[in-house]
């Protein structure tokens, strides 16, 4: 493998030091071989050269929350009933490009339809599929009444990318499958929505069945990531041993205390949740709930700030797959989020998004920081996102992305894709057709004197 020699930019490394104006990496072997004035002198005639004068060069950005294979529907129906497998596959193997071009080198994609995730992540790693690097989950498990998708989820058996487990031994059972085919953690969906209750998701797992899966996964060498919206969820979820929480949504002071005590990570996912509350009302989103998301990432921010302060680890992620956050285009807003709700630093989110986030791939002390011995992912970018983070979201300024010591195209176009009409939901109305609706008040009027 070639070597590589970043020169003449300012390095920001991950692991929270100061930036360093002027110091050169080299790569080499896919590996950071040097820095500095060392970095220079191993080059030779044979090492490719990248100027990154008046740039900043940084880790490649992870991602620990996304859904590569969920081919970003609009909803519910559309993902459980509109997707076949195979087609699923090729989907998720073209959208993989896209999210190393938006500089993101690696991807925790916890739960999946089928088991794609564990297949693209493998054909990623053969050469066969260009992508980030991953670490894939199976099936997210849930009791029947877990999720966002009520009574979408059958009462037993698979449904999309969920599995519903009845009693330790079917938890048990379930978890050692996914393990026997390759999964690098078990998702639990610790909350979820009851179609007969008004309000957000309720836990639905007591915490003897968390228990029952952590134990079981931690015997078997693998972690355990839960998707919990309220604060009772969280508290749970971490006194079982869960090893990273998705969302935390309205977590309380107990919640936070049994985190810090439990030593669980964090990954809020505001990313979503602020593309619906600014942009939804663009893409039809029910104008009452915009206020609604806005509303649970304030509350719960000013929570997570307290969690920051007591010294969580934090990772960014974006949730990525769905249509309101599709492939390649928003995963770096976590960091701004973090910013603006949780006042991080720029220097925080950025160690948020690449030095913790090895913790999603299972990989501390290989991936994430710009040290030597670490993993070659490296970006170069055009500005300076300790001045303004958000330049991370500008794919135009990603003008390196380096893999594993391997240099992306980010020329060359990716094919159009267009979508397959089967995939979609098809609505003859989206309410009903009354005649008060369908007639002015004049032809009423008129009609009623017929």
């Amino acid at each position: 493998m070639a070597s590589i020699l970043i020169h003449g930019g300012t390095v920001v490394d991950g692991t929270g030091a100061a930036a360093r104006p002027g110091e050169d990496v080299l790569v080499r072997d896919g590996r950071i071989a040097a820095l500095g004035a060392e970095a220079a002198a191993g080059a030779d005639e044979a090492t490719e050269r990248v100027d990154a004068t008046g740039k900043t060069v940084m880790p490649g950005l992870i991602d620990a929350h996304t859904h590569l294979t969920f081919g970003e529907p609009t909803g519910n129906d559309e993902l459980f009933n509109h997707r076949t497998e195979a087609y699923s596959s090729m989907l998720s193997a073209y959208n993989a490009r896209k999210v190393l071009r938006a500089g993101v080198t690696s991807v925790l994609d916890a739960d999946c339809l089928w088991n794609i995730g564990c297949e693209l992540r493998d054909a990623i790693d053969a050469g066969i599929v260009e992508g980030p690097r991953m670490r894939a989950g199976g099936q997210a498990l849930m009791t029947m009444l877990g999720g966002t998708a009520g009574r979408m989820i059958k009462d037993e058996g698979t449904t999309g990318y969920a599995t519903v487990v009845t009693g330790r031994d079917v938890m048990v059972n379930e978890i050692r499958r996914q393990i026997k085919y390759g999964v690098d953690w078990i998702k639990i969906m610790v909350t979820g929505l009851i179609p007969s209750m008004k309000g957000p998701e309720i836990k639905v797992w007591n915490i003897d069945e968390l228990r029952t899966v952590c134990d079981t996964a931690h015997e078997l060498n693998t972690k355990v990531v839960a998707h919990c919206r309220n604060s009772d969820s969280t508290r749970d979820a971490a006194r079982a041993g869960v090893d990273l929480i998705y969302h935390a949504s309205y977590l309380d002071d107990e919640a936070i205390e049994a985190v810090v005590e439990a030593g669980a990570s964090m990954c809020p996912t505001f990313t979503l949740l602020g593309n619906l509350a600014d942009y939804g009302a663009r893409i039809g989103t029910a104008p009452e709930l915009l206020d609604v998301f806005r509303a649970e990432i304030e509350v719960t921010a000013k929570q997570l700030t307290k969690a920051h302060a007591a010294g969580v680890r934090f990772l960014t992620g974006s949730e990525t797959g769905f249509a309101v956050t599709p492939v390649g285009e928003w995963h770096a807003r976590e960091l701004e989020m973090f910013v603006d709700y949780m006042g991080m630093s720029p220097m925080e989110a950025i160690v948020a998004a690449t030095r913790n986030g090895a913790f999603a791939m299972r990989m501390e002390g290989e991936v994430g920081t710009l040290e030597t011995g670490r993993v070659g992912d490296v970006l170069v970018v055009d500005g300076d996102p300790l001045r303004d983070v958000r330049v991370l979201q500008d794919k135009e300024k990603i003008v390196e992305v380096i893999k594993g010591g391997k240099r992306t195209d980010l020329v060359t176009p990716i094919p159009e894709h267009k979508q397959r009409a089967s995939d979609q939901v098809r609505f003859l109305a989206a309410c009903p057709l009354t005649r008060s609706l369908a007639l002015t008040e004049e032809q009423l009027e008129r009609m009623s004197h017929v």
